[in-house]
Formats: C-alpha cells, sequence, structure tokens
C-alpha cells in the first residue's frame, strides 16, 4: 500500500449515545474500506466537538485556541481529508458545529476534500446538505465531494436490518466515501475522477506560520513599493 493519508472525522453530536457519532463512524468506516481498496493506508481521527464547547466559547472571546482545542484546529489544518457530520438545529447546522469552523485560521481549509453529512428527526431537513453546508464549505475554498450524506432516524434500522441487506443510507455512505477516497488518494484519477465529478485540489494559501518561516526581507517590500515590476 502506499503512504498513509489521515481522514479527521468532525462530529457535532451532542448526545451521548449520539446518531450523528454513529454516521460519522459509519461514513469513517467507509472511507478506510474504500481508501485501502484503492491501495491506500488511512489514519482515522475523531474530533468530537461535544466536549470542545467551552472551549470553543473561550476562544471567540479571546482569539485565540488552547489546550484540546488547539491540538483539534492542527489535527484539521493537517488532514488529507476531513468528513464532518452536523445534527440539523433550526434547518441548519448547529452552532457548535458552525463555531468551529468559524474560528479556523483563513485558508486551513482551502483545497481540502470535504465529506458533508448531516442527521436529524426526518427527512425534511435533508435539503440543509445543499442549501447550508456546501455553500459553508465553498466559502472557506474546500473541495467538497458531490455526495453528501443525510440520515433520518428512520435510517438508523437495528443491526439485523442491516445485515439482511444493504440499505438505502449504506448505498449513500458507500458512494460518498468513495468519491472522498478518489479526492484524498488520487491514485487511479483522471477519467474516473471526472466521472465522479471531483476537482483537483486547488494549490494551498500560504498560512501565518509560512510567512513566519520565510518573511519577506524588508528591502524587498520597499523596492516592491517603489517599483511593482520588481
Amino acid at each position: 500500500m502506499t503512504a498513509s493519508k489521515r481522514i479527521v472525522v468532525v462530529a457535532a453530536g451532542l448526545s451521548v449515545p449520539s446518531t450523528t457519532r454513529s454516521l460519522a463512524d459509519r461514513l469513517a468506516d467507509g472511507a478506510t474500506e474504500a481508501l485501502h481498496a484503492r491501495g491506500v493506508e488511512v489514519e482515522i481521527e475523531i474530533v468530537e466537538l461535544r466536549a470542545l464547547a467551552h472551549a470553543l466559547a473561550d476562544n471567540l472571546l479571546t482569539g485565540f485556541p488552547s489546550g484540546d482545542l488547539a491540538a483539534a484546529i492542527e489535527r484539521v489544518r493537517r488532514a488529507d481529508g476531513l468528513i464532518v457530520v452536523t445534527p440539523v438545529f433550526a434547518a441548519s447546522y448547529s452552532g457548535l458545529f458552525k463555531t468551529f469552523f468559524d474560528v479556523l485560521e483563513n485558508g486551513a481549509l482551502d483545497g481540502k476534500p470535504v465529506l458533508i453529512a448531516a442527521t436529524a428527526g426526518t427527512a425534511r431537513h435533508s435539503l440543509v446538505l445543499d442549501h447550508a453546508l456546501r455553500p459553508l464549505f465553498a466559502y472557506l475554498h474546500a473541495v467538497v465531494v458531490p455526495t453528501g450524506v443525510f440520515a433520518a432516524s428512520e435510517d438508523f434500522g437495528s443491526a439485523g436490518d442491516r445485515a439482511a441487506g444493504e440499505s438505502a443510507l449504506d448505498k449513500r455512505i458507500a458512494r460518498a466515501a468513495a468519491e472522498l477516497a478518489l479526492a484524498v488518494g488520487g491514485a487511479g484519477g483522471g477519467a474516473g475522477g471526472a466521472a465522479a465529478g471531483v476537482s483537483a485540489a486547488a494549490p494551498a494559501r500560504r498560512l501565518v506560520e509560512d510567512e513566519l518561516a520565510a518573511p519577506t526581507p524588508f528591502e524587498a517590500l520597499l523596492r516592491r513599493a517603489s517599483d511593482p515590476t520588481a
């Protein structure tokens, strides 16, 4: 198998146990299977936002992440791909979910493949994928895979029901996971990538730490100011 890829799963469920976390785990399993099928090793990391709620509020007030939140943000920034899952509140993503992506540094998701997913009590909320989640991650310059996964309460059957045959939810998970694997793994792209509708990742934006690691000399800045062609 080729070098390992890191997939970070961001789950915004509030209850324990949580259908949001359950869907997140099934998507992670699907992505692992799809990447292995492409000859790619995968490392899955879970970020549970419920445990970071207080740290997120502090971050909004201070402007700085700390402790576990800082570690979670770094995991997301370094990930090769993301799986993001939110419960639906008031016809949109939860406030906890949005807050986490609000505190990310500009450019942290540039060109990063993202699989979007949501859970709710009824299928009436399924449009949240295209009316809320997809625009959010497009704004953040992520590469959102074509298939989003929505799961209503009735989609979570018993283990016996799932063993009897592949459900519609299982099929959506498999398709979305395959698209994420294609975007992350890269192997076997070309025509297959075009068929799946997954765009090539855009070049990553230079982050603050990149600028600090290799700052532009002051003399060069002065030359550019006096001669734009320099």
